[in-house]
């Protein structure tokens, strides 16, 4: 904005907003907004972010570079954007107990590879959860870079019981002796025992790498045991629980910190987003708070009252439930596959994602399950009662002779249900 009689001497298509400059690509951000606003989310690893972080996410700071760290920068002008950068690591630090954090990666997935970078040479071995059992694409997928690089040897779930086998994981671990040991899952719905993975690692002297992106904001809220204090490094997105900005960081011991900082910078990436750091500064200052934790304890109780009802309503979870905020469901005793189920339920207004299951005999593109989750829907107020419509249209939804008409009033109880939790009324 010009200061009060000020002629701007800008160009006027530099002063013109996105739906004057650019109109079709603010229209297919208003349907997005649609769209968010009209679909009972229930994909995992999504969530919304406060206004706080969308104001930080869309700040002036996009326009700085600051290649460097603070302090240390390769640019002038770096004075304002080295204390938000400082303030998100001090902030980082305080939320999770941790020694040295790097606030610096664009994501999950750079985050992962800065460790490997930091601890590994090409060929090292590594031990990690497979992906079909609810791993990630950066723990050892073969035709991702951790798959390309590294030596993946990898360990699964139990096959009656769904859960982590820790002293199958121990048994590999001295057979395999690698250099690196990965916990953490996209798709695991129990509570996973970070202590019991530090002495395995211990054992066979190697590192422990946790990847908790997905629990980051339950275990902030001490609802789920923390790896900051058992593990070498920790890393994770901001915008899943955390309901930060798409991003991510780094934890680690603080004789591990010049390792990480070289590997993220001069060693992956350039200049860091430092509009995107803002927002994660602004992330974690609210997840420290006292709402914050209530919102994961409602979380973690919506997900446990939809797993509950989805069972009784005959759909098979995979070990039985769920300790955090997501849950994995195996559809074949209904029979319907993850991507057929994954259409019934967006048809009515809700979204998942399709995802294998353990020992899953159909292909990836396929799938016999969906992960369904709650950090989304717990953002936007839902608690039990909602939680228990939810799960009625689900089960409605996914049933074997349902018709257009059905769904259509499907649809309708949808849109009921979401016009009481209005999502960013400012916008």
């Amino acid at each position: 904005m010009a200061r009060p009689g000020i002629e701007p001497k800008t160009q006027p298509e530099f002063r013109a907003p996105l739906a004057e400059a650019d109109p079709d690509l603010a229209e297919m951000i208003r349907r997005e907004l649609e769209r968010q606003r009209s679909t009972i989310e229930l994909i995992a690893s999504e969530n919304f972010t406060s206004r706080a972080v969308l104001e930080a996410a869309a700040s002036v700071l996009t326009n700085k570079y600051a290649e460097g760290y603070p302090g240390a920068r390769y640019y002038g002008g770096c004075e304002v954007v080295d204390e938000v950068e400082n303030l998100a690591i001090t902030r980082c630090k305080s939320l999770f107990g941790a020694e040295h954090v790097n606030v610096q990666p664009h994501s999950g997935s750079s985050a992962n590879q800065a460790v490997y970078f930091a601890e590994l040479a090409v060929g090292d071995s590594i031990l990690a959860m497979k992906l079909t059992h609810g791993g990630h694409l950066t723990h050892g997928m073969k035709i991702n870079f951790s798959g390309r690089y590294y030596h993946v040897h990898s360990y699964g779930l139990d096959r009656e019981t769904g859960r982590l086998n820790y002293d199958e994981i121990e048994e590999l671990a001295r057979e395999h002796q690698p250099r690196l040991i990965v916990a953490g899952a996209s798709a695991y719905p129990r509570s996973i025992d970070f202590e019991r993975f530090a002495r395995i690692a211990r054992s066979v002297g190697a590192r422990l790498m946790v990847d908790m992106a997905h629990i980051a904001g339950l275990v902030a809220a001490e609802l789920h045991p923390d790896p900051v204090a058992v593990s070498d490094y920790v890393t994770t997105t901001t915008h899943k629980t955390l309901a930060g900005p798409r991003s991510g960081v780094i934890m680690c011991k603080r004789g591990l910190g010049k390792g990480i900082d070289k590997a993220v910078f001069p060693g992956l990436q350039g200049g860091p987003l430092m509009h995107i750091i803002a927002a994660k500064a602004a992330c974690f200052k609210l997840a420290a708070t006292d709402e914050f934790r209530e919102r994961q304890r409602q979380t973690v109780a919506n997900a446990a009252l939809l797993a509950k009802r989805l069972k009784e309503g005959g759909i098979q979870l995979v070990s039985g439930g769920t300790d955090n905020h997501l849950m994995l469901a195996d559809l074949t005793d209904i029979g319907l596959t993850g991507v057929e189920a994954e259409k019934r339920l967006e048809e009515v207004g809700i979204t998942v994602n399709k995802n294998a299951v353990p020992y899953d005999p159909l292909p990836a593109t396929v799938t016999s399950g969906i992960r369904i989750g709650t950090p989304a829907v717990t953002s936007r107020g839902f608690r039990e009662p909602e939680m228990e419509e939810t799960a009625a249209i689900i089960l409605s939804a996914l049933s074997r002779n349902i018709n257009e008409a059905e769904k259509k009033k499907l649809r309708g109880r949808v849109n009921e249900l979401l016009a009481g939790f209005p999502l960013y009324p400012h916008l």
